[in-house]
C-alpha cells in the first residue's frame, strides 16, 4: 500500500507524468461527451430491449466504448480499427514481405504496418455503419431511412469512428497507456452506475445468499484473470562460452518467457465475428425474404441459435479453437530456434535446431490449452451466471472483466516504466 501511495505521489509531483495523465483524462472525457450525442430517430425502448436480449449487441456495446447503448455518433466505436489491425496482423504472417518488414525493419516497419491499418479502417467503418443501420432498422430500433438519410447517417457514424481512432492514437502518443484499450475501458466503466442502479432496483433480501455467492465468484474471477494474464512459463537458455584472446565471453544464463495467454482477447473477437454472420443472414432472410419457406427456416434457425446452451457451446468451442489458431500465427518456434542457434545459445538438455523447435512447440501447445480453456470459461461466464441466478444484473461480464483487468495491469506497467525512466 505504501509503495502504491509513493507511486501515486510521484506521478503528481513529476510535471511530465502529470501532463500525460491530465491529457489522458481530458481525452476520455471528450470521448464520453461524443458518446452522449445520439443519431436522430432512435427508439430507446426498442434499443434497450435489443441490447438486453442479444449477447452479440451487448459485446459490440463493450467494444464501441458504450456508444451503442444510445446509438451515438460513435456507435461503432473503435471496432473498424480493431478489425483492420487484426487483418494486418494476419496478413503479416501470410505475406513474406510484410513479415520481413515487421521483423527486419523494427520500429519503422511497425509504423508502416500501423499506417496500413489506418488506410483500411475508413472503408471498414463505412461497411460496418451500413450493416448496423440496416440491421437496426429491421429490429425497429430506427425508422425507415431514405437514401439521403442513410447516406448522412453512414457518413456521421463513420466519421465518429475515425475520430475515436484519432483520439486513441493521441492518447497513446501524448498520454499514458494504449489509447484504444483505454477507450474501451472507459466505456465499460461508464456502465457501472447503470448496472449498480439495476442491481439496487431488483434487490431482494430473500436472495442474499445468491448475492454473496455472486460477489465471491466475481472476486475469484478477478484473481483468476490477474493470475492467468501475468502467468508465464520460463524456458531456460544458456549462451555458449567463447574464448577470444585471454578473455572468456558468454556462459550467461537467461530464459524465454512464454505467456500462458498469448492471444489476449483476440480469440473472443474472432469467435463473435464468426457467430455474427449466421445471425445476420438468418435475421435478414426471416425479415426480408419473400419466399415463406426460406423465411420460415431462417426464423427456426434464429430461434435455435438464440438458445443459450447452443450459443454458449458454439461460443466456447470457437474461442478455444481461435486461441490455438492465433497463438500458432503469432508464435513461431522455428524462428526462435534459428535465432538462438545464430547467437550461440541453447536450451539445456535440448539439441539446437529442429529439436529446439519441437521442444518449444510442445511447451506452447500445452500451456495454450490452459489459456484457451480459461478464455472459453470467461467468455461464457455471463451466460452461466444468468442461467443459475435468473438475474441479469448478477451476470458477471467475463469479457468486460478480462478487458478491464488487462488494461489496468498494462496501465500500471506503463506508469512504472515512466517512473523508472525518470529515476534513471
Amino acid at each position: 500500500m505504501n509503495a502504491f501511495l509513493l507511486k501515486f505521489i510521484t506521478v503528481f509531483k513529476d510535471p511530465t507524468l502529470r501532463k500525460r495523465l491530465t491529457f489522458t483524462i481530458l481525452a476520455l472525457v471528450a470521448f464520453r461527451l461524443l458518446a452522449a450525442i445520439p443519431i436522430p430517430g432512435v427508439d430507446k425502448d426498442s434499443l434497450s430491449t435489443l441490447l438486453n436480449s442479444s449477447q452479440f449487441f451487448g459485446f459490440l456495446n463493450i467494444f464501441s466504448g458504450g456508444g451503442l447503448s444510445n446509438l451515438s455518433i460513435v456507435m461503432i466505436g473503435v471496432g473498424p480499427f480493431i478489425t483492420s489491425s487484426i487483418i494486418i496482423q494476419l496478413l503479416t504472417m501470410i505475406l513474406p514481405k510484410w513479415k520481413a518488414l515487421m521483423h527486419d525493419e523494427g520500429e519503422a516497419g511497425r509504423l508502416k504496418l500501423s499506417q496500413y491499418s489506418r488506410w483500411i479502417t475508413p472503408p471498414l467503418a463505412v461497411v460496418q455503419a451500413i450493416g448496423f443501420l440496416i440491421l437496426l432498422q429491421s429490429q425497429n430500433v430506427l425508422p425507415h431511412l431514405t437514401f439521403f438519410q442513410m447516406a448522412v447517417n453512414v457518413l456521421v457514424v463513420s466519421a465518429g469512428s475515425m475520430l475515436l481512432m484519432w483520439i486513441g492514437e493521441l492518447i497513446s502518443e501524448f498520454g499514458i497507456g494504449n489509447g484504444v484499450s483505454l477507450i474501451i475501458f472507459a466505456g465499460i466503466v461508464s456502465r457501472l452506475p447503470t448496472d449498480i442502479n439495476q442491481f439496487i432496483s431488483s434487490y431482494d433480501a430473500a436472495n442474499l445468499p445468491i448475492y454473496i455467492a455472486a460477489i465471491a465468484v466475481g472476486l475469484i474471477v478477478i484473481a483468476g484473470v490477474v493470475y492467468i494474464t501475468e502467468a508465464e512459463r520460463s524456458v531456460p537458455v544458456t549462451y555458449a562460452k567463447q574464448v577470444r584472446g585471454n578473455k572468456v565471453y558468454g556462459g550467461a544464463s537467461t530464459y524465454i518467457p512464454l505467456r500462458l495467454n498469448q492471444a489476449g482477447v483476440i480469440p473472443i473477437i474472432f469467435a463473435l465475428s464468426i457467430l455474427l454472420f449466421p445471425q445476420i443472414i438468418s435475421n435478414f432472410l426471416a425479415s426480408w425474404s419473400a419466399h415463406p419457406i426460406i423465411a420460415g427456416y431462417a426464423h427456426m434457425f434464429t430461434i435455435f441459435f438464440n438458445n443459450q446452451w447452443v450459443y454458449g457451446g458454439a461460443y466456447f468451442f470457437l474461442v478455444v479453437v481461435f486461441t490455438y489458431f492465433y497463438t500458432a500465427v503469432t508464435f513461431d518456434p522455428a524462428m526462435i530456434s534459428e535465432n538462438l542457434q545464430r547467437s550461440g545459445a541453447f536450451i539445456p538438455g535440448v539439441r539446437p535446431g529442429e529439436h529446439t523447435r519441437d521442444y518449444l512447440g510442445n511447451i506452447v501447445t500445452r500451456i495454450t490449452l490452459v489459456g484457451a480453456l480459461f478464455l472459453g470459461i470467461i467468455a461464457v461466464l455471463p451466460l452461466a451466471m444468468q442461467a443459475f441466478t435468473a438475474n441479469k444484473s448478477l451476470a458477471i461480464g467475463g469479457t468486460s472483466l478480462l478487458i478491464v483487468v488487462s488494461v489496468v495491469l498494462d496501465l500500471l506497467k506503463k506508469i512504472d516504466a515512466q517512473i523508472s525512466m525518470r529515476e534513471y
